[in-house]
């Protein structure tokens, strides 16, 4: 190994750290971080589990299964059942403990094998709440142990040939659109879902838009100067109204802005 290389060092700090976990049950949303963790851990025999929701987006969803499929992994589809936890339906400022509680919960009634999430070094200065869940269930963070950020995930995903997954926006689940307070609702997240779709089709997949439900209504952010700016407007607003809901205008994308944390 080169040691000027770092992405062969982070890859080779990665390994090591899988070594020493064992087999692992990896949660694999569809987002480049646990998508990047299970190409590798495959290699350490670990197995895949993908939460089917409301809440994750079909693009994840055929993301897993497309890479599962090219890469001989094996995939667990499961409901975690968040939607039928209350705490997690009112959507308090700490929803995503919720989330991830009942999900870690649901793995950990399919397996025996230590659950392992796609958390990075970066996810640790936010305000994570799952992560307070992932530690009451002893879930371990492979991509933290092995000091790597969100900026070697990509580059690890880049050097392993997958170009795709290297250059995917941050995707966190659709339930984040929704502003703090509001009920989560499916209805919601499959309007959300569609939008972001839409837009996507307009200003290429690696352009970060959201669709957010606000108490205003729905905003869809998206960078003004974005030459599609006003043909993605459009076709937001477009959908806003065929499903007789509140349109509420554009601005630019900001990220966690449906998070209300009141201090």
């Amino acid at each position: 190994m080169n040691e000027l290389d770092p992405i062969a060092a982070a890859e080779a700090r990665l390994g090591a750290v899988l070594d020493r976990l064992g087999p692992l049950a990896i949660a694999v949303s569809g987002g480049v971080d646990s998508m990047t963790l299970a190409f590798f851990a495959h290699r350490h025999g670990a197995e895949m589990v993908h939460a089917l929701s409301p809440a994750v987006p079909m693009a994840a969803t055929e993301r897993v299964r497309r890479h599962a499929v090219r890469l001989g992994w094996a995939l667990t589809e499961t409901r975690a059942g968040e939607f039928s936890d209350p705490d997690y339906l009112a959507n308090p400022v700490n929803r995503c403990f919720f989330c991830k509680a009942n999900l870690y919960d649901r793995i950990a009634s399919l397996t025996t094998r230590t659950i392992a999430s796609g958390a990075n070094l970066d996810d640790l200065g936010d305000y994570r709440p799952g992560l307070l869940a992932a530690a009451e269930r002893r879930v371990v963070h492979p991509l933290v142990e092995a000091r790597i950020d969100k900026r070697m995930v990509r580059a690890l995903a880049a050097r392993a040939g997958l170009g795709d997954l290297a250059e995917l926006p941050a995707q966190p689940c659709l339930s984040s659109r929704v502003e703090t307070g509001i009920a989560i609702d499916a209805d919601d997240l499959g309007f959300i879902d569609r939008v972001e779709s839409a837009v996507r089709g307009l200003t290429g997949a690696s352009v970060e838009t959201r669709c957010r439900i606000t108490h205003q209504g729905v905003v869809l952010e998206l960078d003004p100067d974005d030459p599609t700016h006003a043909d993605a407007a459009a076709a937001a607003m477009a959908l806003t109204a065929e499903t007789g809901r509140r349109w509420a205008g554009t601005r630019p994308y900001k990220r966690g802005a449906a998070f209300l944390h009141k201090t």
